[in-house]
């Protein structure tokens, strides 16, 4: 964890714009997964402290009455690939290519990519996925990377009790990117880039409390 702590470091040491971030340079069990990325870096940084979450009223209704589950970790490839899928407003094409996705793909079975999951159940009673979220674990920071939606809420769900059982593994810092209107609703803030560089230089070397593994992060059956 500390090279890949380092590498971050280096993404971000810098001031904003494209950083080049040669990860597969530094275990040889990353050659066959990376060459080279390149990571965004913004003066503000969209940021959410998990303490902070908040939950409006419609989708807090919609967590008490609607049936849902969200897994941990249950498919990642599948989360991913349908992030890579999803249309996105001036977005032309996707970033999530699929060697991005076979490369996160590797970090996810070494640990370090996880990928939350909303199943929800069709008229019969059928599980589905729904929606989904996944990013990168660094300590006790989660750099989240997308999310997608296949039904109403879906995507809302998943990050609504992501965040929680996050919280639960000892993360400290949910990092946004991006600051839309969508992620504010759930409490995000702008942080500036040297206050973010410096919550980097010192979450991402403290250990989680436990690990964030697989299994249920939340479930509800509607009467």
């Amino acid at each position: 964890m500390q090279k890949l702590t380092r590498l971050y470091k280096t993404a971000v040491n810098n001031a904003s714009g494209l950083q080049s971030c040669p990860l597969g340079r530094t275990k040889r069990r990353f050659q066959t997964a990376y060459s080279l990325f390149y990571w965004f870096a913004q003066h503000s940084r969209a940021v959410l402290l998990p303490e902070r979450l908040h939950i409006g009223r419609s989708l807090a209704k919609t967590l008490r009455r609607k049936s849902y589950r969200v897994s941990v970790n249950a498919c990642f490839a599948e989360v991913i690939a349908a992030c890579a899928q999803i249309p996105r407003a001036e977005q032309g094409g996707t970033w999530i290519t699929p060697d991005f996705q076979a490369a996160y793909t590797a970090l996810h079975r070494l640990g370090h990519a996880h990928s939350f999951e909303c199943w929800l159940p069709d008229a019969a009673g059928r599980w589905h996925l729904a929606g989904g979220l996944y990013g990168v674990q660094i300590g006790s920071v989660f750099y989240g990377e997308s999310m997608f939606a296949r039904r109403a809420d879906a995507s809302k769900i998943a990050f609504a009790c992501a965040v929680p059982f996050l919280a639960r593994c000892g993360i400290r810092l949910i990092d946004c990117q991006q600051d839309t209107a969508h992620l504010a609703r759930f409490g995000s803030q702008l942080m500036p880039f040297e206050a973010f560089r410096a919550q980097l230089g010192e979450w991402n070397e403290v250990a989680l409390a436990r690990e964030i593994g697989r299994g249920v992060a939340a479930e509800n059956e509607a009467a």
